[in-house]
């Protein structure tokens, strides 16, 4: 896909939604940090279904730190892999009392340090909570950068530099989320909804769907 295609076609998603945002349920950048890492291999409805209450009794580092492992856990039980997640919270949540002043840094590197978060989550802290314009590369990223074209890489590594250099200027700051809403809801793993998709046309995907038929 050469450049012009690409402006397009975040023309295109950008004008059917002007400003994306996470769909994770969040009060400040602390309650971010923490619902991304609760998100690793679950759903967004299924961690903000964990943390409405969970917010609503903790909402800094040191709450969380007086919430305890075990208190955590009975807020998070129904999400996945939820007794390494509160370990890791709990950690991270002590190291922003004790280094941090209570406050989420705005810097990747330091972000990675943090127990339970990758280069994804960072990167999404990043963007949603201070604006940078990072790409956070998950599994719906991943599929729709290489089947539109926009960025083929065979690891998450590969296509996040793609992205970062192929993304025109005035997309950059909402492409992850615009390409995150399009894999979740159209252009799914196993049966992309092409003949709904707005970004159809200049897509280099070539095994385009049609719409189902109707019974008779």
């Amino acid at each position: 896909m050469n450049r012009a295609t690409i402006f397009e076609f975040f023309r295109l998603l950008a004008e059917l939604n002007p400003a994306p945002e996470t769909e994770l349920a969040f009060g400040n950048n602390y309650q971010l940090l923490v619902a991304v890492v609760l998100s690793a291999q679950a759903t967004d409805v299924g961690v903000n279904k964990a943390t409405r209450a969970l917010f609503a009794e903790v909402e800094t580092p040191a709450q969380m730190v007086a919430l305890g492992e075990d208190g955590l856990k009975t807020h998070i039980k129904t999400i996945g892999l939820f007794n390494a997640k509160a370990k890791n919270v709990i950690a991270l949540s002590e190291i922003l009392v004790r280094d941090h002043r209570g406050e989420v840094p705005a810097d990747r590197d330091l972000l990675e340090t943090l127990p339970g978060v990758g280069r994804k989550t960072a990167n999404v802290v990043m963007n949603c909570a201070f604006g940078a314009e990072t790409f956070a590369v998950d599994t719906h990223v991943f599929r729709v950068a290489n089947r539109s074209g926009i960025a083929i890489g065979k690891n998450v590594q590969a296509v996040e530099k793609g992205l970062e250099a192929r993304v025109p200027a005035p997309f950059r700051a909402h492409a992850h989320h615009w390409l995150i809403l399009l894999g979740r809801y159209t252009c799914k793993a196993r049966k992309p909804e092409c003949w709904r998709c707005p970004v159809a046309e200049p897509c280099a995907f070539k095994a385009k769907s049609s719409a189902p038929q109707r019974s008779r």
